[in-house]
């Protein structure tokens, strides 16, 4: 492959960088989500993951942060003695 494959990330890079399991990383690639390029010549894959590629996946799973609800005001309950 003539392209320079060092500025790549390889599955376990990925997976250290955002704490998930190798294993999760793999079947992101091999569902299509996570864009990678296959490095290997033989039968056995090699992925590599472009940074761009990564960055662009990571945002299309951010969550907008949940706002909370206000908070409600206690009702004062008269207290008998």
């Amino acid at each position: 492959m003539a392209s320079d494959t060092r500025a790549y990330l390889t599955p376990p890079e990925v997976a250290r960088l955002i704490r998930v399991r190798e294993s999760k990383v793999i079947s992101w690639i091999r569902a299509g989500r996570l864009p990678a390029i296959n490095v290997s010549e033989g039968t056995r894959p090699k992925y590599r993951i472009k940074p761009d590629d990564l960055e662009t996946f990571l945002a299309s799973r951010a969550v907008a942060p949940i706002s909370r609800p206000a908070r409600r005001e206690r009702l004062s309950v008269p207290r008998y003695v």
